[in-house]
């Protein structure tokens, strides 16, 4: 079973850029296609990006589709999330997640991942 751990999140400024990583432990990381949702205070989870086990198939939302980049070394067991011009609405609470293969548009469901990180907060100020 895979465990993770985000990290990178924090304050910045409005057109600002961040870049949060998600490390997996476990030696079946590259097995997994990987997410990222958000969550900002009273609204639900929300998918943001996701990756395929090779790095070849990405998937966005279109609030960030083109600002944000999902990326992942497999190498090295984490995934990342570069955010660039960043606006107040996105400020959420960050969460990796993996999960199996799976077709469609069901990548954009929470429910196609069985493992969650804790979460990391990204504050955007105006």
């Amino acid at each position: 079973q895979v465990q993770l751990v985000e990290s990178g999140g924090g304050l910045v400024q409005a057109g600002g850029s961040l870049s949060l990583s998600c490390k997996a432990s476990g030696r079946t990381f590259s097995w997994y296609g990987m997410g990222w949702f958000r969550q900002a205070p009273g609204k639900e989870r929300e998918f943001v990006a996701r990756i395929s086990w090779s790095g070849e198939n990405t998937y966005y939302s279109d609030s960030v589709k083109g600002r944000f980049t999902i990326s992942r070394d497999n190498a090295k067991n984490t995934v990342y999330l570069r955010m660039n011009s960043l606006k107040s609405e996105d400020t959420a609470v960050y969460y990796c997640a993996a999960g199996g293969a799976v077709s469609g548009s069901a990548h954009r469901l929470g429910s196609s991942y069985h493992t969650w990180g804790q979460g990391t907060q990204v504050t955007v100020s105006s």
